[in-house]
Formats: structure tokens, sequence, C-alpha cells
């Protein structure tokens, strides 16, 4: 019964039509660099500076290094494998166990979430500052200081609202993201004008930008490593664009320029941005509080009024890092659910919205439950960055295995000491060496624990009830089931 039911949906995927290849290589670019700017610099800029002092741009520059090797990895596996579920589609190609493919699945999804209770610990404290703006400098009234507590419920309230608006069914779009994207775009280039401003007024101190400051109990090495552990949380999000290899024209020849490209702004931007945070605030005071590009601007330009409006520019770059990866956490869980290996009440959707409503109630009580609990921005971009960190070292060692299989068309082959040294690399900053805080671990362990316990439901029950294994029958449609 079960292998007639199997036969039947792999027919039914061959009679559906492809995704429609509407993505040129300019709107890729966008979409790549709308997708990994956000809430990475805005939010962690501050918690790396504590960790290194001056040379907070050194991490960054690390975290773009390990990142730009891992991308050579994806771009010989998303031209060689052109199709929308990245990185648990080359887990399942490369070893073809089924468990496997899904604690990767699960691990890309559980980032998504705990990337979106970052950005909205970030909204939360950029919307106190807005509040203040309008207050003190509008209104003529006092300035109002949050407790914690209240910082906290607006969080949960603003990942509320993320919900409202993925259950009345907002998809993706390209156009959208395009908007948002120069947004992003526009605060970064203010703090870097503001820094090129303040230099010329004498108001930057460069020597800052040299100068190490660790920790007592901290060697510089495993300093440097720790905050670079943090930093590639701003360097996540070029991995989303492979989901979009089949609406790309002529992906096996678009991808590697514009990847490489889009990476290489980024980095380029976050360097730029960094040393201009550190040139105009000390590190100790960068490290205090969870906006600290405003300070940024309000020290490199307070005669201007251009910090009146930032609070609010941020608010937008993180809302969208929210929003996108909520999308992405709902859908992958529906598609699992789709799949049947996990329980099939997740894939229930919306009537007449058609949204997977249980998937987004699901994933919003996740990241809830992250912001009262975990709270902090550092422990919440530090597990993002470490999740995805697993998952690059399995997509490398993955580049690796499936050197083996050839395909039918020409496709980008990286050159083979990448992938091992990306490898090794990402495993690197995954470990206890690197400094990273226990609790970050714990996070990740409680997340991937409540998959496992899923699939283990969905396992018996199917055993049981259906006399049918628990297995992807379609691992390449896993995100749009």
């Amino acid at each position: 019964m079960s292998e007639t039911t199997t036969a039947d949906r792999a027919d039914e995927a061959q009679d559906e039509p492809g995704l429609k290849r509407v993505m040129g290589p300019k709107l890729l670019l966008l979409f790549i660099v709308g997708d990994i700017l956000g809430t990475g610099i805005y939010a962690v800029t501050g918690t790396v500076a504590k960790e290194v002092g001056g040379v907070v741009w050194l991490p960054f520059l690390i975290a773009f290094a390990v990142a730009l090797i891992t991308a050579f990895s994806y771009l010989e596996l998303v031209t060689k494998y052109p199709q929308a579920a990245g990185a648990a589609l080359y887990a399942h190609k490369a070893f073809g166990v089924h468990f496997v493919t899904f604690l990767l699945a699960f691990a890309v999804m559980c980032s998504g979430i705990t990337s979106a209770a970052t950005a909205a610990r970030a909204f939360a404290a950029n919307l106190e500052a807005m509040v203040n703006v309008v207050r003190a400098e509008w209104l003529g009234g006092a300035e109002v200081d949050l407790s914690s507590g209240l910082t906290t419920v607006l969080a949960v309230c603003f990942v509320l609202v993320i919900a409202l608006v993925n259950l009345r069914g907002v998809a993706e779009s390209v156009y959208a993201n395009i908007v948002l994207t120069c947004i992003e775009l526009t605060g970064l280039l203010i703090v870097i004008f503001v820094g090129f401003y303040a230099f010329t007024q004498g108001k930057a101190d460069l020597s800052r930008v040299v100068m190490f400051d660790t920790a007592e109990d901290k060697s510089i090495f495993i300093a440097v490593t720790t905050a670079t552990s943090l930093a590639f949380f701003a360097m996540v999000g070029f991995e989303d664009s492979v989901n979009m290899a089949e609406e790309v024209h002529e992906p096996s020849k678009v991808f590697p320029k514009i990847l490489l490209t889009g990476l290489s702004i980024t980095g380029a931007i976050y360097v730029l941005v960094s040393i201009t945070a550190i040139a105009l605030v000390p590190a100790g005071e960068l490290g205090q509080g969870d906006a600290p590009l405003l300070k940024v601007v309000d020290a490199g330009a307070p005669d201007l009024p251009i910090g009146d409006v930032f609070p609010l520019i941020s608010m937008f770059a993180v809302a969208n890092t929210a929003l996108i990866n909520m999308l992405m956490a709902s859908r992958l869980l529906y598609g699992m659910a789709r799949q049947r290996v996990l329980p099939p009440v997740l894939g229930k959707v919306l009537p007449g919205r058609r949204t997977p409503w249980v998937a987004i109630l699901f994933t919003t009580a996740l990241a809830v439950g992250l912001i009262t609990v975990v709270g902090r921005i550092s422990a919440l971009g530090g597990t993002t960055a470490l999740l995805l960190l697993a998952v690059f070292t399995v997509v490398n060692v993955c580049c690796l295995v499936l050197r083996r299989e050839s395909v039918d068309h020409e496709h980008f082959r990286a050159p083979t000491a990448l992938p091992i040294v990306g490898g090794l690399a990402c495993a690197y900053l995954v470990g206890p060496w690197t400094g990273r805080a226990t609790e970050q671990y714990t996070v990740a362990l409680v997340l991937i624990g409540i998959g496992i316990v899923l699939w283990a439901i969905t396992f018996v029950v199917n055993r049981a009830l259906y006399s049918r294994h628990t297995y992807f029958e379609q691992p390449d449609k896993i995100e749009h089931s």
C-alpha cells in the first residue's frame, strides 16, 4: 500500500510544473546582499567588541573568510544540483540516511527561529531608542529607561505580530526584499558616512582600531576565535540563496559570480562599519546595550539629525530578518510534516489563507520561549551561528563526498583544498575550545532534542497506524511539499 502511495506521489511530482525562472543577476545580487545584511551587524558589534576590544573588525574579517570558503562548496553543490532544498538535499545525496537529512533540515529551521528571536530583542532595543527620540527630541519630554522585563515583553509582542503577518499569507517577495535591503544598506552606509564625517572633524580615534582588550582569563587567540564565532552570525544568510536556484536564469553560470560578489560587498561593509564603530565609541561603552550602532551615530554626528531616524532604520532592518527567518522556519516545518517525518498536524493549513497555521504557531512558541528564557542577544545570536556552523561543516564534507557523482551538465567546481579548509574551520568554530558559552550548546541541544522527540513520535505512529517507514519521499521538495 505504501509503495503505491510513494509511486503515485512521485508521478504527481513529475507532473507538477517547475518554479518560474524570474531572477537575473541583479535581482539575485540584491537578494543575497539583503539576506546577509540585517540583525547581525546591527546587534552583535558590541558583543564582539567585549571580547577583543578595538580590533572588533578582525573577527568580522575572519568570519567573512570562513563564509567565503564555505560559499565555494555551496556553489559547487547548487550548480550541480540546482534544486530548492539546500543543505538537507546535499546531505541526503551524500549519505542517504533519512534521519541525518532530518537533523540537518531541523537544525536549519532552528537557526531561523534563534535568528528571529535575536532580531526581536534588537527590535525592542531600537524601539526604546525611537520612543526616547520622540519623547525627548520631538515632544520635549523626559527619556524613559525600559526595564529588561518590559524589553522582553516588547520582543514577544513583536514576534506575535510577525506570526500574524505570516498567518495572513505574506510570502517572500523579491521586490519587497529590494526595498527592505535598500533600507538596511542605507543604515550601514549612514554609519560609514558618519565615520568619515567624524574623522574630518577630528572626533575619531583610529588608534583604538589596533588595540586588543581581552578578558584576563582568555588569550588573544581564544578571544578572537570566541568573537569570530559570534561575528559569524552577521555573515549567515548567503546559504538561503541556494533555495532560489530553481528561480534563477542559468544558475550554473550566474550563481558563482553573483554569490561571491554579494559576499564581498557585505564583507567590505561590515569591516568598514566595525572600524567606524570602534573609532567613535570605546569598546567598553560599545558593548553595553542592544543597539550599539545607534551609539556610533550619536557619537559621530551629535549635531546632525541622523541619530533621530537611525533607530527607525534599524527597526526595519531587524524586522526584515525576523520575518524572512520565521517564514523560512514555518515553511521547513510544514514541508517536513507533509513528508510525514514530523507529526502531520504540523502540516495543517488555514482555510482561505492557505497558510501553515500549526507550523507558524509552533515556531512562534519556540521563538517566544527563547526570548523569555534565554533573552540575551549574544546567546541567541551565538546559538544561530553554532547551528549554522555545524550545518556548514556537513556541507563542506558533502562537497567532497559528492565529487564521485557526475551529472549531465556543466557546473562550478571548487578547488579541492577549499572544502577541506572550510570544513575544518567550521568544525573548529563549533567546538567548546573557542570559548563559546555553554548556554549556546544547551539551547541548541534542547531545540534539536525537541525535533528528535517529534521524529520519534512520528516514527511510532507511522509504524503502528500506517505500517510505513519514516523517510523523505522527495528530499528535493522539503521546503515546498
